[in-house]
């Protein structure tokens, strides 16, 4: 009996820290959505949010020119910087993407 109860004490303390785990991948998902249309926000903490989203976003061409209009309106420095520094990356990665001829 004492077996089966470390079983089901377990199997329950294991549920319980996956929920919290998946509960918690939730809400991150769901503040980087939110934050990813505040690149323009009034909020400091909500444009760096948009910019670490942007950061796992695959490199675009609109991505690239969204962030060179924030890099001119941005008064903040350190956002300023890390967002050049995320620019150079998107570059570098559409440069050495190759290039394709097919219509769209």
């Amino acid at each position: 009996m004492n077996s089966k109860q470390l079983l089901r004490t377990g199997g329950v303390i294991l549920l319980t820290a996956a929920a919290t785990v998946a509960l918690g991948a939730l809400l991150v998902r769901d503040q980087m959505s939110r934050h990813r249309r505040n690149l323009f926000s009034p909020h400091p903490l909500r444009r760096l949010a948009a910019l670490g989203y942007l950061s796992n976003e695959p490199a675009s061409i609109d991505t690239a020119l969204l962030l060179r209009d924030f890099i001119a309106w941005e008064p903040r420095p350190l956002l300023k910087s890390r967002a050049k520094a995320l620019l150079e990356r998107m570059e570098e990665a559409l440069a050495t993407r190759p290039v394709t001829t097919e219509a769209i």
